[in-house]
């Protein structure tokens, strides 16, 4: 039998997994807490809009720029990796500014460590939004990502696209190779699979997941009733009542359709015609009983 753990092998096991829990956090943050996309207040416009080195209304430059790196104001280091050396006093303003990023246009701070790291792990690259193609540079505000296909989206259009995101492209939650009932959904490509064929040979997943990543594009996949999405409908000449303001009017008819109606048409259909001069005929039968 396998030795019984002791107290202090089980402290050192957590504290081992803390500080893996902490450098995992430190390295991949949640993109709306990042400090590239944190809100900013503008000094003489006061709109608030994000992180940026200029203003994206009047151009003016803050008095306190943050570091879209690192989130810090004032640099307080003496004997730090600062490429420009201060050690007499602390750096703020613009004594703490050391480039601007191209692609999140936010000020990064003169640490060594910052500028060569953040150009290359800034959360704002290739995120042009979804719906409005537009970029950092275009729409001036904050930058999101859909929690349900995981794409770029811009704070304009993200409560629209969330909205329309939550469907699939199917009209049931059949998987999409058999008919089988599909216990997992992609919704990148809203499409959904059973148990068998969400699997591909060959891919093994990683330990901790136990969701498999989608077959058609890679994406990690969920179970649908995690979800709450819709299938898609189909309401084509579904029109019951008439409008009286417009000149045209459509009516539908179980077997035959959308009609059109117009109050100005008095031609009679063929059928009403055939009626009238039936009720004629009776009516000159009536006329010459009567005579006789």
């Amino acid at each position: 039998m396998p030795k019984k753990k002791t107290g202090q092998r089980k402290k050192a096991e957590k504290q081992k997994e803390r500080q893996k829990n902490i450098k995992i956090s430190a390295t991949e943050k949640r993109l709306a807490d990042h400090p590239s996309n944190r809100t900013m207040e503008c000094d003489q416009c006061n709109r608030r809009q994000k992180n940026r080195a200029f203003c994206y209304f009047c151009y003016s430059i803050q008095r306190l720029p943050a570091c879209a790196q690192c989130g810090k104001s004032k640099c307080m280091s003496k004997s730090g990796d600062c490429l420009v050396k201060h050690p007499t006093s602390f750096a703020t303003g613009m004594a703490l500014v050391g480039a601007i990023c191209d692609f999140c246009e936010a000020w990064v701070c003169h640490s060594r460590q910052c500028l060569q790291n953040h150009a290359c792990n800034c959360p704002c690259r290739d995120m042009d939004c979804l719906e409005c193609d537009r970029g950092v540079w275009d729409h001036g505000g904050r930058v999101f990502r859909c929690s349900y296909c995981d794409r770029p989206l811009c704070e304009d259009d993200q409560f629209e696209h969330h909205a329309s995101c939550q469907r699939l492209d199917a009209e049931n939650f059949k998987c999409v190779s058999c008919n089988r009932n599909g216990q997992h959904t992609c919704m990148r490509c809203k499409i959904a699979f059973c148990f068998d064929h969400v699997k591909r040979k060959g891919v093994k997943l990683p330990v901790g997941k136990d969701q498999p990543p989608c077959p058609r594009c890679g994406h990690d996949t969920c179970e649908t009733k995690a979800f709450s999405v819709s299938t898609r409908s189909y309401n084509f000449g579904r029109q019951t009542e008439f409008d009286d303001d417009q000149d045209n009017k459509y009516y539908y008819l179980p077997n035959m359709g959308a009609a059109n109606y117009d109050d100005n048409d008095e031609e009679d259909s063929p059928d009403e015609k055939d009626y009238e001069d039936e009720e004629d005929e009776c009516e000159d039968l009536e006329k010459l009983d009567i005579n006789k």
